[in-house]
């Protein structure tokens, strides 16, 4: 299928000739093998930074400093292959969230997407001239128009300039989730509803900045058809997560994509994360001990994300994913989307992208 049969996504100087974003995924389910097959096939790819230096010899250590080196390695690694539009996701909660932007900026990522929590400030190397003529463009992630507001008005007020895109994500989304428990299956939370209510919110920027600013929504998009539904209620583009861990080209073990395959509806669950969000996840044994109260003892050497706990935390929720992520799933747990058990095979990123411009041409 031709890729000119969907719309160009623009953010920025930055144009991709489809309007797909692969959702950063941490810890270490995309890196550059990811981002890169889908930056070369017209998408955007996105490398997570969480939890990217967990192979570095000193990450214990030097906590930060490792991160920062391993994901400045991993950007390193996509520009050999491609130059395609590359993403980097971060998240605000981050203990070293601020270095990590810096490493990202100074490395001339293309589009920093910032989430779990608000983006309203940066260390002091990140100058308003930087936000506004840098390489680098910023796509806040958020889950309203409320959010949305906030996030802009702070940007005007300190920066004098606004970012240059954002995320919707919706409660179908997998991973750590920007709702309430009883909000998750509320209709009027749906991503149908959250999309037009951002779009409208973006609406007095552009007016002020005499620029659009794309809305990109998130949270349950599966095939071709959610995608044409999204741009019909105004959205740029979406980013997708689940779709692209079942690829051969994802950075995860084989066994944590084997669970997708596997799991059923049933086995779609949220969960309570330590760091106080609900979370959506694949039910297995690791979670089912902590349901009947069992813990997981473990030693910090580091705060990787501020809202966690950790002396009370019944596990820690970094070590679990990096299980999962290497492939010793009754050690940790796995991170999926709502559609995750939809899932039924391993597919390259070219064969996910042509099934979904196909659906996305079909009619009825």
């Amino acid at each position: 299928m031709s890729i000119n049969q969907l719309p160009k996504l623009s953010i920025g100087p930055f144009t991709a000739p489809l309007p797909i974003i692969q959702g950063g995924m941490g810890v270490g389910i995309s890196l550059s093998g990811l981002a890169s097959a889908v930056a070369k096939a017209g998408g955007i790819g996105v490398i997570s930074s969480v939890g990217v230096g967990m192979n570095e010899p000193d990450y214990k250590k030097n906590f930060t400093e490792a991160n920062c080196r391993a994901l400045t390695r991993e950007f390193q690694k996509v520009r050999e292959q491609t130059d395609g539009i590359l993403g980097c996701n971060i998240m605000v909660a981050l203990s070293d969230y601020e270095e990590q932007v810096d490493a990202a900026m100074d490395a001339e990522v293309d589009i920093l997407f910032l989430g779990a929590g608000l983006p309203l400030k940066f260390s002091k190397n990140v100058t308003p001239d930087r936000l506004t003529h840098g390489h680098t463009r910023i796509a806040p992630i958020v889950s309203s128009g409320r959010a949305l507001e906030v996030i802009f008005k702070t940007w005007d007020r300190k920066y004098k300039t606004i970012p240059d895109a954002v995320v919707v994500e919706g409660p179908m989304a997998g991973g750590h989730l920007g709702f309430k428990n009883e909000q998750l299956d509320d209709p009027a939370f749906a991503l149908q509803q959250l999309v037009p209510e951002v779009v409208n919110a973006a609406i007095p920027f552009e007016q002020k900045y005499g620029r659009s600013i794309p809305v990109i929504a998130a949270g349950g998009i599966y095939t071709g058809r959610n995608i044409r539904q999204m741009l019909d209620l105004g959205a740029s583009g979406v980013q997708l997560g689940t779709r692209f861990v079942a690829t051969h080209e994802c950075d995860a073990d084989p066994r944590f994509k084997e669970a997708y395959i596997k799991a059923t509806k049933k086995d779609v669950c949220i969960i309570q994360s330590p760091v106080g969000l609900p979370g959506r996840a694949l039910k297995n044994t690791f979670l089912d001990s902590v349901a009947a109260g069992g813990k997981h003892p473990f030693s910090c050497p580091w705060k990787c994300l501020r809202t966690c706990d950790y002396k009370v935390a019944p596990y820690c929720i970094a070590n679990a994913l990096v299980q999962a992520k290497r492939g010793n799933i009754d050690h940790g747990f796995v991170f999926a989307g709502a559609n995750a058990w939809r899932v039924d095979k391993i597919v390259s990123v070219q064969e996910l992208l042509d099934e979904l411009i196909h659906d996305f041409t079909a009619r009825g």
